[in-house]
């Protein structure tokens, strides 16, 4: 089974902006575009927690992924509808990840619930905490990328490996990118072999040679702001 979790950046700033009416108008009016995308690839939404989603897919793992593209493509074209001048974009984190799970009923005399548990929904959660230190909309775990059918029917590459809470092994995270402008989505696949050879290197602690290639990454690429992160990394050990 796979999970997803999303929720929306800086929500908080753009409340305070809101009435209270207006912030159940508007989370209901994103969550109304975000469903769609969840059911039509076969996934189940969970719940809502304020303006966050957590959905789960038990047919594949392509399902989950295909959701979260499916969702940041949504989520550009509300945005073109909602864009005033002076008013900030509006960005989602989504994470994703496939693991064993247990599907049951949770509550008390007077309230019940469905909802799943297991150390993988933790993980998926971890993910979307995480795409704001990257500055990428979705990441998935090495436990959903390898249960893709065709990985290589995405656009995608490997950014890090993150440790998990409670657990002494490193999980890898992949980014994907399909859902990106098509400019972005270019470079990026343009860069991939420098990039993810720049990140074995880095693992290496052969950091000269991780700096040329990033070097290359952010000449074609200025804006990649994970490309970045590894620059400024390399430059603190050398």
């Amino acid at each position: 089974m796979s999970i997803l979790f999303s929720d929306i950046r800086q929500f908080t700033n753009l409340s305070e902006k809101m009435s209270l009416a207006d912030n159940f108008k508007f989370i209901n009016a994103y969550l109304c575009r975000m469903e769609p995308a969840i059911i039509e690839n076969c996934g189940f939404i969970d719940k809502y927690i304020g303006d966050a989603i957590m959905a789960w897919f038990g047919r594949s793992a392509d399902d989950a992924v295909q959701a979260g593209i499916a969702m940041l493509k949504l989520l550009s074209l509300y945005y073109s509808t909602r864009q005033r001048p002076g008013r900030p974009p509006l960005k989602i984190g989504i994470g994703i990840n496939t693991g064993t799970m247990m599907l049951g009923i949770v509550g008390g005399k007077d309230k019940i619930d469905t909802t799943v548990i297991s150390d993988a929904v933790n993980l998926a959660a971890r993910l979307e905490e995480l795409t704001p230190k990257y500055a990428v909309p979705l990441l998935i775990s090495q436990h959903t990328f390898l249960s893709l059918e065709n990985p290589n029917s995405y656009a995608f590459r490997i950014i890090d490996k993150v440790a998990v809470k409670g657990k002494s092994e490193m999980v890898s995270v992949w980014e994907i990118f399909d859902a990106d402008p098509p400019e972005s989505r270019d470079a990026k696949l343009k860069t991939k072999t420098q990039f993810e050879s720049a990140l074995t290197l880095y693992y290496l602690h052969q950091y000269k040679q991780a700096a040329q290639l990033l070097q290359i990454c952010l000449a074609e690429n200025p804006g990649d702001a994970v490309a970045q992160i590894y620059w400024k990394r390399v430059v603190d050990q050398m």
